[in-house]
């Protein structure tokens, strides 16, 4: 047996395994929606940008008008996901990716 299918058939197994599944899910189930709620948003600011002009060129305070505050703050919603995706991962997916990670490093050895 080749390195290369040694190799390939841990990772099968892994894969296989239910916490690996597990794994997935908590991804999935946190990526999936995320990205879903970012996409709207994002689509709301330029479809309001090229439809709605006169609602984004309301005047807020001085020269900030909605549309500078929109897309201020589509900065914000990317810094926020970034944050919020590092906490979900370090409490929720590393941990276990971690443990599938030393089971693999053992079956490998």
């Amino acid at each position: 047996m080749t390195t290369e299918q040694h190799d390939s058939s841990v990772y099968e197994q892994i894969r296989a395994t239910d916490r690996f599944q597990e794994l997935r899910r908590r991804y999935r189930s946190w990526a999936f929606p995320m990205t879903v709620a970012f996409l709207v948003w994002y689509l709301l600011y330029v479809v309001l940008s090229a439809f709605a002009r006169d609602f984004m060129a309301i005047k807020v305070l001085g020269n900030i008008n909605v549309a500078l505050i929109f897309g201020l703050l589509q900065f914000v919603s990317t810094f926020y996901i970034s944050w919020a995706y590092a906490r979900h991962s370090a409490a929720k997916l590393d941990p276990l990716a971690d443990e599938l990670r030393g089971e693999i490093e053992k079956v490998e050895k």
